[in-house]
Formats: C-alpha cells, sequence, structure tokens
C-alpha cells in the first residue's frame, strides 16, 4: 500500500503503518533545504539524529552534542516540515539522571521545535523513562541494538549486537513501557526478523535486514557526501560530493582565468 502523501504523518498513522504492511521509510535531517527536499520526496519520518555531531559539526562521536543543539537543528526541520513526522534525538545525559530529567529535556524539545516526538537510546534499562514520558503525552521512539551513545563502554562504533535474548528483551519492555516504535541498529537480519514479529510496534531497521517495519539511513551517508564510509548495510544513492567538489572546482577554474562572469551574467 503506497503512502498518502496528502496527509501529515501522525504517531497513530506510524503505528497503523505495521498494521497495513506498509513499509516506513526514515532519514536525518539536521537543516531547512534538505529536510524539506526529503518531505517533498515523500519520507514518512525525518530524525534530527544527534549524528549531527559527526556529519555536521566533524567530532568523532556523538556525546559532546548538546540538547541546545539538538533543540535549533529540530526547530528548523520541523518548520520546513509539511508532512513528515518529526523525530528529535535526545542527546547523551539528558535523560540519563532521572525519568524527570528526560520529561523536563524531551518537553523543551517538543515545545521548543514544534517535532511531534523524541528518540532515545535503551530498552529494559530506560523503560522506566519511556514510561514516565508516555505519561506525560510524549511520543518515543527507542533504540536498542548498537547504541552509538554507549561508544565509550564499547570502545568503538560498529559492532554487531547478536544477543538475540537481549535483543528481544529490550524491545518487548521498550514497546511495554510506551513507545511507539523502535529502532533496531546493528542487528543480524534473523534477530531483527524474530523481534518484527515478536512486538506490535514498527521496527525501524539501521543495518537490520529487510524484514524490519521500516528502515532508517543518514542523509550524508546514502546521498555520499561522507567520504571513506563504506559500511556493510549502507547503500549510497548518489555522490553528491563528487558533483559539487566538480562544481566548485570549475568555477575557481573560470574565475581565475577570466570566464566568469562573461557578458551573459553580467549588467550593461
Amino acid at each position: 500500500m503506497p503512502a498518502d502523501l496528502s496527509k501529515p504523518v501522525t504517531v497513530p498513522g506510524f503505528i497503523q503503518a505495521k498494521r497495513d504492511g506498509r513499509k516506513l521509510t526514515m532519514l536525518t535531517a539536521y537543516e531547512y533545504l534538505w529536510a524539506s527536499l526529503f518531505d517533498e520526496a515523500g519520507v514518512d519520518a525525518l530524525l534530527v539524529g544527534d549524528t549531527l555531531g559527526m556529519v555536521v559539526q566533524g567530532k568523532s562521536t556523538t556525546l559532546p552534542v548538546t540538547l541546545d543543539e539538538m533543540i535549533y537543528h529540530g526547530e528548523i526541520v520541523a518548520r520546513a516540515v509539511k508532512r513528515a513526522l518529526v523525530v528529535v534525538d535526545l542527546p547523551f545525559l539528558t535523560f540519563q539522571v532521572s525519568p524527570q530529567q528526560a520529561v523536563e529535556n524531551a518537553g523543551r524539545v517538543l515545545k521548543e521545535t514544534q517535532a511531534s516526538a523524541v528518540k532515545l537510546e535503551g530498552g529494559r534499562n530506560q523503560a522506566n523513562t519511556i514510561e514516565r514520558l508516555s505519561e506525560a503525552d510524549i511520543p518515543v521512539m527507542a533504540h536498542v541494538g548498537l547504541k552509538p551513545q554507549s561508544v565509550r563502554k564499547l570502545g568503538r562504533m560498529a559492532i554487531v549486537q547478536r544477543d538475540e535474548e537481549q535483543l528481544l528483551a529490550d524491545a518487548r519492555a521498550a514497546q511495554e513501557a510506551g513507545a511507539f516504535a523502535v529502532v533496531l541498529e546493528l542487528v543480524p537480519q534473523q534477530i531483527a526478523k524474530h523481534i518484527t514479529e515478536e512486538i506490535s510496534i514498527p521496527t525501524i531497521g539501521i543495518g537490520a535486514g529487510p524484514h524490519c517495519d521500516g528502515q532508517v539511513l543518514v542523509s550524508h551517508d546514502m546521498l555520499g557526501l561522507t567520504p571513506g564510509f563504506h559500511p556493510k548495510f549502507l547503500k549510497r544513492y548518489a555522490e553528491i560530493r563528487d558533483v559539487a567538489r566538480g562544481a566548485v572546482e570549475q568555477y575557481i577554474d573560470e574565475v581565475q582565468n577570466g570566464h566568469f562572469p562573461d557578458a551573459a551574467h553580467s549588467h550593461d
């Protein structure tokens, strides 16, 4: 069943897509131009991810990203969007201290950005927080499997998570606590399939195979804007970095050689 591009995507509609057997699409977005383009193309959801620390700010992890930065980018993205569901990440140490801290910070996100939901990393260990957020009518997307905010504990980013019992328990705990969806990151496809069949809320995969209810990719990666990044799960749908570099090199050459501006691009 194709998406209805005439109606805004809501949290209940996101859940209904799983019941209808319709695959969900999600991309990251951090600013107005790309957010409006992705929305016009018909993507179901836009994630204002704390990955902005890496792809926008050039940092090595997501850990330094602040709540104020997420709110700044979240407001820009939400302002650009007419249809897609906008979800904003809660960055490191903005929800782990206590459920009350999470409610206050997530509340700021919804009030100041006009986004529809927040996302946080965790399953069983964040069940109390997810439940408290849900009780405050703040929609929550959970994130299990590889959790980038745990990079210091794990030692590196790209580690496939293979403990099926733990992964399923995390997804179930998130659902029971009130999450409306769960991201599965770097999970073997058969485990992701099992989890998707066992829970009633949508699973959104990244490096978790084709059996999830939807997929998410970092937009900079799938558009070919990030050099030297080629994980197994990533399909690059364009090589925009090469096109942009070529255009800039041509511009430099034409200016230096007196070919731009020419008469067609000058006023009399």
